[in-house]
Protein backbone atom coordinates (compact mmCIF):
# COMPACT_ATOMS: atom_id res chain seq x y z
CA UNK A 1 0.00 0.00 0.00
CA UNK A 2 1.34 3.40 -1.00
CA UNK A 3 1.31 5.87 1.83
CA UNK A 4 0.54 9.57 1.37
CA UNK A 5 4.20 10.42 1.84
CA UNK A 6 5.23 8.06 -0.96
CA UNK A 7 2.55 9.59 -3.24
CA UNK A 8 3.98 13.05 -2.68
CA UNK A 9 7.52 11.88 -3.34
CA UNK A 10 6.45 10.14 -6.55
CA UNK A 11 4.67 13.28 -7.74
CA UNK A 12 7.75 15.45 -7.28
CA UNK A 13 10.01 12.89 -8.96
CA UNK A 14 7.75 12.79 -12.03
CA UNK A 15 7.55 16.60 -12.13
CA UNK A 16 11.33 17.14 -11.88
CA UNK A 17 12.37 14.32 -14.21
CA UNK A 18 12.42 16.38 -17.46
CA UNK A 19 14.55 19.10 -15.93
CA UNK A 20 17.01 16.61 -14.46
CA UNK A 21 17.37 14.92 -17.87
CA UNK A 22 17.99 18.28 -19.58
CA UNK A 23 20.78 19.13 -17.13
CA UNK A 24 22.45 15.73 -17.66
CA UNK A 25 22.36 16.20 -21.46
CA UNK A 26 23.96 19.62 -21.22
CA UNK A 27 26.76 18.21 -19.03
CA UNK A 28 27.47 15.26 -21.35
CA UNK A 29 27.22 17.10 -24.68
CA UNK A 30 28.90 20.57 -24.34
CA UNK A 31 29.47 22.18 -27.78
CA UNK A 32 32.86 23.68 -28.53
CA UNK A 33 32.97 27.48 -29.08
CA UNK A 34 33.70 28.56 -32.65
CA UNK A 35 36.93 30.42 -32.87
CA UNK A 36 35.99 32.26 -36.10
CA UNK A 37 33.79 34.89 -34.46
CA UNK A 38 36.03 36.69 -32.03
CA UNK A 39 35.86 40.21 -30.73
CA UNK A 40 38.15 42.58 -32.57
CA UNK A 41 41.24 43.64 -30.88
CA UNK A 42 41.05 47.00 -29.11
CA UNK A 43 41.95 50.05 -31.25
CA UNK A 44 45.09 51.87 -30.38
CA UNK A 45 44.54 54.71 -27.93
CA UNK A 46 46.05 57.41 -30.19
CA UNK A 47 43.73 56.43 -33.05
CA UNK A 48 40.65 56.64 -30.81
CA UNK A 49 41.76 60.06 -29.57
CA UNK A 50 42.26 61.40 -33.13
CA UNK A 51 38.82 60.20 -34.26
CA UNK A 52 37.19 61.65 -31.16
CA UNK A 53 38.87 65.01 -31.73
CA UNK A 54 37.79 65.02 -35.41
CA UNK A 55 34.19 64.28 -34.46
CA UNK A 56 34.33 67.01 -31.81
CA UNK A 57 35.62 69.50 -34.37
CA UNK A 58 32.82 68.56 -36.82
CA UNK A 59 30.20 68.89 -34.09
CA UNK A 60 31.60 72.28 -33.09
CA UNK A 61 31.51 73.43 -36.71
CA UNK A 62 27.94 72.19 -37.12
CA UNK A 63 26.98 74.02 -33.93
CA UNK A 64 28.53 77.28 -35.19
CA UNK A 65 26.75 76.89 -38.54
CA UNK A 66 23.43 76.23 -36.78
CA UNK A 67 23.95 79.28 -34.56
CA UNK A 68 24.76 81.45 -37.59
CA UNK A 69 21.77 80.08 -39.54
CA UNK A 70 19.45 80.67 -36.58
CA UNK A 71 20.79 84.21 -36.19
CA UNK A 72 20.35 84.86 -39.92
CA UNK A 73 16.76 83.56 -39.83
CA UNK A 74 16.04 85.72 -36.79
CA UNK A 75 17.45 88.84 -38.50
CA UNK A 76 15.50 88.07 -41.69
CA UNK A 77 12.28 87.58 -39.68
CA UNK A 78 12.83 90.86 -37.84
CA UNK A 79 13.51 92.66 -41.14
CA UNK A 80 10.39 91.10 -42.70
CA UNK A 81 8.21 92.10 -39.75
CA UNK A 82 9.64 95.61 -39.80
CA UNK A 83 9.12 95.92 -43.56
CA UNK A 84 5.57 94.56 -43.31
CA UNK A 85 4.77 96.98 -40.51
CA UNK A 86 6.25 99.90 -42.48
CA UNK A 87 4.31 98.97 -45.63
CA UNK A 88 1.10 98.60 -43.62
CA UNK A 89 1.64 102.07 -42.16
CA UNK A 90 2.31 103.50 -45.62
CA UNK A 91 -0.86 101.89 -47.00
CA UNK A 92 -2.93 103.22 -44.11
CA UNK A 93 -1.52 106.72 -44.52
CA UNK A 94 -2.09 106.57 -48.28
CA UNK A 95 -5.71 105.47 -47.73
CA UNK A 96 -6.25 108.33 -45.30
CA UNK A 97 -4.68 110.82 -47.71
CA UNK A 98 -6.70 109.45 -50.62
CA UNK A 99 -9.97 109.71 -48.69
CA UNK A 100 -9.24 113.20 -47.37
CA UNK A 101 -10.50 115.09 -50.46
CA UNK A 102 -13.66 112.95 -50.46
CA UNK A 103 -14.18 113.60 -46.75
CA UNK A 104 -13.63 117.33 -47.17
CA UNK A 105 -16.04 117.47 -50.11
CA UNK A 106 -18.69 115.51 -48.23
CA UNK A 107 -18.41 117.85 -45.24
CA UNK A 108 -18.79 120.82 -47.56
CA UNK A 109 -21.99 119.62 -49.21
CA UNK A 110 -23.39 118.28 -45.95
CA UNK A 111 -22.87 121.63 -44.21
CA UNK A 112 -25.24 123.21 -46.74
CA UNK A 113 -27.96 120.70 -45.91
CA UNK A 114 -27.78 121.12 -42.14
CA UNK A 115 -28.06 118.37 -39.57
CA UNK A 116 -29.64 115.06 -40.61
CA UNK A 117 -32.59 114.02 -38.48
CA UNK A 118 -32.45 110.40 -39.62
CA UNK A 119 -29.69 108.19 -40.92
CA UNK A 120 -29.38 104.69 -42.39
CA UNK A 121 -25.92 103.18 -42.79
CA UNK A 122 -24.83 99.76 -44.03
CA UNK A 123 -22.05 98.25 -46.12
CA UNK A 124 -24.20 98.88 -49.22
CA UNK A 125 -25.66 102.33 -48.69
CA UNK A 126 -25.69 105.45 -46.53
CA UNK A 127 -28.86 107.56 -46.37
CA UNK A 128 -29.16 110.89 -44.57
CA UNK A 129 -32.47 112.72 -44.26
CA UNK A 130 -32.69 116.51 -43.92
CA UNK A 131 -35.45 119.09 -43.65
CA UNK A 132 -35.79 121.61 -46.48
CA UNK A 133 -37.57 124.79 -45.41
CA UNK A 134 -36.45 127.95 -47.23
CA UNK A 135 -39.63 129.80 -46.23
CA UNK A 136 -41.70 129.53 -49.38
CA UNK A 137 -42.16 125.76 -49.24
CA UNK A 138 -41.34 122.77 -47.05
CA UNK A 139 -39.90 119.44 -47.94
CA UNK A 140 -37.20 116.87 -47.42
CA UNK A 141 -33.75 116.20 -48.83
CA UNK A 142 -32.38 112.66 -48.87
CA UNK A 143 -28.65 112.36 -49.55
CA UNK A 144 -27.61 108.90 -50.67
CA UNK A 145 -24.21 107.28 -51.06
CA UNK A 146 -24.35 104.06 -53.02
CA UNK A 147 -21.50 101.83 -51.85
CA UNK A 148 -22.94 99.03 -53.97
CA UNK A 149 -24.66 99.88 -57.29
CA UNK A 150 -27.26 97.18 -56.65
CA UNK A 151 -28.48 99.13 -53.59
CA UNK A 152 -30.62 101.21 -55.97
CA UNK A 153 -33.20 99.61 -58.24
CA UNK A 154 -36.37 100.52 -60.09
CA UNK A 155 -39.67 98.83 -59.27
CA UNK A 156 -42.17 98.18 -62.00
CA UNK A 157 -44.94 95.65 -62.28
CA UNK A 158 -44.46 92.81 -64.73
CA UNK A 159 -48.12 93.22 -65.65
CA UNK A 160 -48.48 95.96 -68.31
CA UNK A 161 -50.64 98.87 -67.17
CA UNK A 162 -50.53 97.93 -63.50
CA UNK A 163 -49.48 100.56 -60.93
CA UNK A 164 -48.85 100.65 -57.18
CA UNK A 165 -47.96 103.17 -54.50
CA UNK A 166 -44.36 103.71 -53.49
CA UNK A 167 -45.13 102.21 -50.09
CA UNK A 168 -46.51 99.08 -51.74
CA UNK A 169 -43.42 98.83 -53.93
CA UNK A 170 -41.12 99.29 -50.92
CA UNK A 171 -42.87 96.60 -48.87
CA UNK A 172 -43.17 94.21 -51.77
CA UNK A 173 -39.44 94.35 -52.53
CA UNK A 174 -38.06 94.79 -49.01
CA UNK A 175 -36.49 98.19 -49.72
CA UNK A 176 -35.47 100.64 -47.00
CA UNK A 177 -36.51 103.75 -48.94
CA UNK A 178 -38.25 104.77 -52.14
CA UNK A 179 -39.57 107.63 -54.27
CA UNK A 180 -41.87 107.89 -57.24
CA UNK A 181 -40.03 107.89 -60.56
CA UNK A 182 -41.09 108.70 -64.13
CA UNK A 183 -44.28 110.08 -65.62
CA UNK A 184 -47.14 108.02 -66.95
CA UNK A 185 -50.01 107.99 -69.41
CA UNK A 186 -53.48 106.62 -68.62
CA UNK A 187 -55.29 104.50 -71.18
CA UNK A 188 -58.23 102.16 -70.85
CA UNK A 189 -58.23 102.37 -67.06
CA UNK A 190 -54.59 101.40 -66.91
CA UNK A 191 -51.45 103.43 -66.22
CA UNK A 192 -48.40 103.04 -68.44
CA UNK A 193 -44.86 104.47 -68.01
CA UNK A 194 -44.11 107.43 -70.23
CA UNK A 195 -41.78 107.06 -73.23
CA UNK A 196 -38.37 105.34 -72.91
CA UNK A 197 -38.24 103.06 -69.89
CA UNK A 198 -35.42 100.64 -69.02
CA UNK A 199 -35.72 97.75 -66.59
CA UNK A 200 -32.97 95.22 -65.83
CA UNK A 201 -30.87 96.65 -68.66
CA UNK A 202 -33.62 96.15 -71.26
CA UNK A 203 -36.03 98.55 -72.95
CA UNK A 204 -39.55 97.89 -71.72
CA UNK A 205 -41.34 99.13 -74.84
CA UNK A 206 -38.38 99.81 -77.09
CA UNK A 207 -36.36 102.98 -77.43
CA UNK A 208 -38.20 106.21 -78.19
CA UNK A 209 -36.19 109.22 -79.31
CA UNK A 210 -36.60 112.26 -77.07
CA UNK A 211 -39.28 114.64 -78.20
CA UNK A 212 -40.52 117.96 -76.86
CA UNK A 213 -39.01 118.35 -73.36
CA UNK A 214 -38.86 114.71 -72.29
CA UNK A 215 -35.66 113.31 -70.84
CA UNK A 216 -34.51 109.90 -69.61
CA UNK A 217 -32.84 109.40 -66.21
CA UNK A 218 -31.58 106.25 -64.54
CA UNK A 219 -28.58 104.42 -63.11
CA UNK A 220 -25.86 102.61 -65.04
CA UNK A 221 -24.02 99.42 -64.13
CA UNK A 222 -21.33 101.42 -62.28
CA UNK A 223 -23.86 103.04 -59.97
CA UNK A 224 -23.70 106.45 -61.65
CA UNK A 225 -26.71 108.62 -62.46
CA UNK A 226 -27.12 109.00 -66.22
CA UNK A 227 -29.66 111.16 -67.97
CA UNK A 228 -30.52 113.66 -70.65
CA UNK A 229 -32.17 113.82 -74.03
CA UNK A 230 -31.33 110.98 -76.39
CA UNK A 231 -32.23 111.09 -80.05
CA UNK A 232 -30.75 107.73 -81.01
CA UNK A 233 -30.57 104.45 -79.17
CA UNK A 234 -26.81 103.96 -79.56
CA UNK A 235 -26.06 107.14 -77.60
CA UNK A 236 -28.08 105.93 -74.63
CA UNK A 237 -26.73 102.39 -74.98
CA UNK A 238 -23.16 103.66 -74.52
CA UNK A 239 -24.13 104.83 -71.02
CA UNK A 240 -25.16 101.26 -70.12
CA UNK A 241 -28.35 102.12 -68.20
CA UNK A 242 -29.58 99.34 -65.93
CA UNK A 243 -32.90 101.03 -65.28
CA UNK A 244 -34.53 104.40 -65.78
CA UNK A 245 -37.66 106.35 -66.56
CA UNK A 246 -38.81 109.48 -68.41
CA UNK A 247 -40.32 112.86 -67.48
CA UNK A 248 -39.85 116.65 -67.91
CA UNK A 249 -37.82 118.88 -67.68
CA UNK A 250 -34.07 118.78 -66.99
CA UNK A 251 -33.19 121.25 -64.21
CA UNK A 252 -29.37 121.14 -63.96
CA UNK A 253 -26.60 120.05 -66.28
CA UNK A 254 -22.88 120.14 -65.47
CA UNK A 255 -23.45 122.40 -62.49
CA UNK A 256 -25.45 124.96 -64.44
CA UNK A 257 -29.16 125.76 -64.56
CA UNK A 258 -30.88 124.72 -67.76
CA UNK A 259 -33.49 126.78 -69.57
CA UNK A 260 -36.96 125.77 -68.43
CA UNK A 261 -39.55 125.89 -71.20
CA UNK A 262 -42.27 128.49 -70.51
CA UNK A 263 -44.93 125.80 -70.51
CA UNK A 264 -43.48 124.10 -67.43
CA UNK A 265 -43.00 127.38 -65.58
CA UNK A 266 -46.76 127.83 -65.25
CA UNK A 267 -48.22 124.36 -65.68
CA UNK A 268 -48.49 124.39 -62.73
CA UNK A 269 -46.55 127.33 -61.28
CA UNK A 270 -46.24 125.77 -57.84
CA UNK A 271 -46.65 122.10 -57.05
CA UNK A 272 -45.41 119.22 -54.95
CA UNK A 273 -42.11 118.15 -56.52
CA UNK A 274 -39.84 115.12 -56.67
CA UNK A 275 -36.32 115.84 -57.94
CA UNK A 276 -33.28 113.60 -58.29
CA UNK A 277 -29.73 114.83 -58.82
CA UNK A 278 -26.10 113.92 -58.26
CA UNK A 279 -22.97 115.48 -56.83
CA UNK A 280 -19.59 115.32 -58.53
CA UNK A 281 -18.61 112.39 -56.28
CA UNK A 282 -21.68 110.49 -57.55
CA UNK A 283 -23.66 110.79 -54.32
CA UNK A 284 -27.36 111.30 -55.02
CA UNK A 285 -29.64 114.00 -53.69
CA UNK A 286 -33.40 113.62 -53.74
CA UNK A 287 -35.68 116.50 -52.83
CA UNK A 288 -39.39 116.01 -52.25
CA UNK A 289 -41.46 119.16 -51.71
CA UNK A 290 -44.90 119.19 -50.13
CA UNK A 291 -47.92 121.00 -51.54
CA UNK A 292 -51.62 121.07 -50.74
CA UNK A 293 -52.82 120.45 -54.28
CA UNK A 294 -51.92 120.67 -57.94
CA UNK A 295 -53.66 123.97 -58.64
CA UNK A 296 -50.40 125.91 -58.60
CA UNK A 297 -51.02 127.64 -55.29
CA UNK A 298 -48.66 125.57 -53.09
CA UNK A 299 -45.38 123.77 -53.31
CA UNK A 300 -42.33 125.03 -55.21
CA UNK A 301 -41.70 126.45 -58.66
CA UNK A 302 -39.14 124.78 -60.90
CA UNK A 303 -37.02 127.93 -60.76
CA UNK A 304 -37.00 127.70 -56.96
CA UNK A 305 -35.90 124.11 -57.22
CA UNK A 306 -33.07 125.11 -59.54
CA UNK A 307 -31.92 127.79 -57.11
CA UNK A 308 -31.94 125.33 -54.21
CA UNK A 309 -30.05 122.68 -56.18
CA UNK A 310 -27.42 125.18 -57.30
CA UNK A 311 -26.92 126.37 -53.74
CA UNK A 312 -26.52 122.79 -52.53
CA UNK A 313 -23.82 122.09 -55.12
CA UNK A 314 -25.72 119.57 -57.24
CA UNK A 315 -24.21 118.89 -60.69
CA UNK A 316 -27.07 117.30 -62.67
CA UNK A 317 -30.75 117.27 -61.69
CA UNK A 318 -34.00 116.00 -63.17
CA UNK A 319 -37.58 116.80 -62.31
CA UNK A 320 -39.52 113.58 -61.74
CA UNK A 321 -43.29 113.23 -61.70
CA UNK A 322 -44.73 115.60 -59.09
CA UNK A 323 -48.12 116.73 -57.82
CA UNK A 324 -50.10 113.93 -56.26
CA UNK A 325 -47.46 111.45 -57.46
CA UNK A 326 -44.73 112.87 -55.18
CA UNK A 327 -43.90 110.37 -52.47
CA UNK A 328 -40.99 109.70 -50.14
CA UNK A 329 -40.72 106.54 -48.03
CA UNK A 330 -38.07 105.79 -45.42
CA UNK A 331 -38.07 102.96 -42.89
CA UNK A 332 -41.66 102.03 -43.77
CA UNK A 333 -42.92 105.57 -43.09
CA UNK A 334 -44.40 108.11 -45.48
CA UNK A 335 -42.17 111.12 -44.90
CA UNK A 336 -43.97 113.70 -47.06
CA UNK A 337 -47.62 114.78 -47.18
CA UNK A 338 -49.15 113.53 -50.44
CA UNK A 339 -51.36 116.26 -51.94
CA UNK A 340 -54.06 113.69 -52.80
CA UNK A 341 -54.37 112.88 -49.10
CA UNK A 342 -52.94 109.44 -49.76
CA UNK A 343 -50.23 107.93 -51.93
CA UNK A 344 -51.00 107.76 -55.64
CA UNK A 345 -50.39 104.48 -57.52
CA UNK A 346 -47.82 105.03 -60.30
CA UNK A 347 -46.04 102.63 -62.69
CA UNK A 348 -42.39 103.23 -61.68
CA UNK A 349 -40.47 103.82 -58.44
CA UNK A 350 -36.82 104.27 -57.55
CA UNK A 351 -36.03 102.07 -54.53
CA UNK A 352 -33.04 101.85 -52.18
CA UNK A 353 -31.86 98.77 -50.33
CA UNK A 354 -29.98 98.41 -47.08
Amino acid sequence: MITPVKQVNRFFMLALAPFIGLIICMLLFRPELETGNVLPAALPEDRVTAQTQAISRELAGAKDAAVQTSSSIKRTTQLYNKTTSTMSTIVQKAAVQASRPETIYNKRITSKLGIPFERVDSDRITIEMYHVNPGTYTGYAMKIKLKDPSAMQMAMSSEPGRSETTMQAVKRSGAIAGINAGGFADSGGKRYPLSTTVMDGKYVNGFQASFKDLFFVGLNDAGKLVGGKFFDKSTLDRLRPQFGATFVPILMKNGQKTIIPDKWKVSPKRAPRTVIGNYKDDQLLIIVVDGYNESGSSGATLEEMQGRLLKLGVIDAYNLDGGGSSSLILNNRVMNRPSDGSLRPVPTHFLFYK
